[in-house]
């Protein structure tokens, strides 16, 4: 089977996958958005309106293509996050994290 392109997305060997123009911008970013708000493309887009519907269409492809790497990115962050904020209060975000990673291991 053929290597696939994802235009938009860079992702080097060993490096999270991120959009080309904006690289701070990570694809598992953009996958937590679309899963644990249930924001469509369209929305994301509305939401953040320096991305374009092509990256954001590019970037939910790329994380069907490669749903298992995504999910690990994902679980590492939860438990890096969970690890660096012992007792402290749960943030909005550490509660995504946590939903993501039930939702996806049960």
């Amino acid at each position: 089977m053929p290597a696939l392109d994802y235009p938009h997305i860079i992702a080097a060997n060993g490096e999270a996958a991120r959009l080309e123009r904006l690289p701070r911008i990570r694809v598992a970013q953009i996958v937590t958005d679309y899963l644990d708000r249930g924001w469509s493309a369209e929305e994301i887009v509305l939401q953040y309106p320096h991305l374009t519907l092509a990256e954001i269409h590019s970037a939910l492809a790329y994380y069907f293509d490669h749903r298992d790497e995504i999910d690990r990115e994902l679980a590492r962050e939860l438990a890096q996050a969970e690890r660096s904020h012992g007792e402290q209060p749960e943030s909005a975000l550490l509660s995504r994290l946590r939903a993501l990673k039930h939702e996806r291991l049960g």
